[in-house]
């Protein structure tokens, strides 16, 4: 079933934006909120190589998703072996440890490192920064055809989420909608603060938005951020599901990111 829900864009403005992966209170991202449609992804077939995501079956042997210990353990293989699979590429390489996100409503947003939902639409690098993590990290040995950075997510708390991801077609954008950002990472306890360029969104009246409800521990959301072959990434966003009861678990997922190579 298709519902209208608030997707939080960026304005455009005169000054690059930047947000913060804890302290919001710094973000000088100015919104510009929309009510837009929202598609059943389940009702579609969905290509990582056409919209740019793709929801599929993943059962994990991760027994707790917020035990971090055992995410780092057990789940990088398991990420590797999905994206193998999915995507065909000769070589995929974890690149973070699993970023867990609570909805506001659990009270455990903002409690750990990077643990706010993504409010505003937003793509985690961009095409360069993509291009400069991939040059870093693949073999000196090898020659690249391709690289993609990709985005595994799941929602572990029950359905229906009460707060949803909502991801965007590229194929309805055009590239004037993307705006350059710094996404700031601002770790708790004092360590240095880091960075890169990523992407905002602003408003475009023909945007097509897809969400898959009823996510359950056993499925897993796909997106891409960068794809230097199909360069077709996925903006992606935190919605409130209108069709969640006020009963609705509190959301809580986990977030695995990786590089994909093609080797020529």
């Amino acid at each position: 079933m298709s519902v209208t829900a608030s997707i939080a864009y960026a304005a455009r403005t005169d000054f690059k934006q930047r947000y913060y992966a804890n302290n919001h209170s710094r973000d000088t991202v100015v919104l510009d909120p929309h009510d837009m449609p929202i598609a059943d992804g389940r009702t579609q077939d969905c290509s990582l190589d056409r919209e740019g995501f793709k929801l599929v079956p993943h059962v994990s042997r991760v027994s707790d998703f917020r035990d971090r210990d055992q995410v780092a353990t057990v789940h990088p293989d398991e990420i590797v072996e999905l994206l193998l699979r999915e995507t065909g590429a000769d070589e995929v390489r974890v690149t973070a440890p699993g970023i867990l996100r609570f909805s506001e409503k659990s009270g455990l947003a903002g409690t750990s490192d990077n643990s706010h939902p993504a409010r505003f639409v937003h793509v985690d690098s961009t095409a360069d920064t993509t291009r400069r993590f991939a040059e870093e990290a693949a073999p000196k040995d090898r020659t690249v055809a391709r690289y993609a950075h990709y985005n595994v997510w799941r929602a572990f708390s029950g359905a229906p989420q009460d707060v949803g991801l909502a991801l965007c077609d590229h194929r309805s954008l055009v590239e004037d909608d993307l705006l350059v950002a710094d996404a700031i990472f601002d770790p708790p306890g004092g360590a240095p603060e880091w960075g890169f360029e990523s992407w905002l969104l602003a408003h475009n009246p023909a945007h097509r938005w897809t969400a898959f409800p009823m996510m359950t521990r056993d499925e897993a959301l796909i997106f891409k951020s960068s794809d230097s072959q199909h360069h077709n990434p996925a903006p992606h966003v935190a919605y409130d599901n209108p069709l969640a009861p006020p009963d609705a678990p509190p959301r809580a997922s986990l977030e695995m990111r990786a590089l994909a190579f093609w080797y020529a």
